[in-house]
């Protein structure tokens, strides 16, 4: 696991041009509704999920943020992802909250 971890955070950190350049968001999206991670948020957000990745006070301030915090909710959800699917999962929530360079 910590191999698969410093391997995913190494492609999140080299990504210069584009952060999770080489992930797919459309790939990312369908992901985050298989596993159901809005249900998570909702209930932490007190209904509107999203609002997690928009707050002003939000734990995610750069790409390895990300990429450490995918990894605490797929351990929370139970979902064993790939490198691929993390990198997916931070693209899709890159382009549509973060907008991380």
């Amino acid at each position: 696991m910590k191999k698969f971890f410093a391997i995913f955070l190494l492609l999140c950190g080299t990504a210069q041009a584009e952060s999770f350049a080489d992930g797919q968001p459309e790939a990312g999206k369908k992901l985050f509704d298989k596993y159901q991670c809005n249900r998570c948020h909702s209930g932490k957000m007190g209904g509107d999920g999203n609002a997690i990745f928009t707050r002003p006070d939000r734990k995610v301030k750069d790409p390895q943020q990300l990429a450490a915090q995918i990894l605490v909710c797929a351990r929370n959800a139970r979902a064993n992802l790939s490198t691929q699917e993390k990198l997916d999962l931070a693209a899709y929530l890159n382009k549509n909250f973060y907008k991380f360079k």
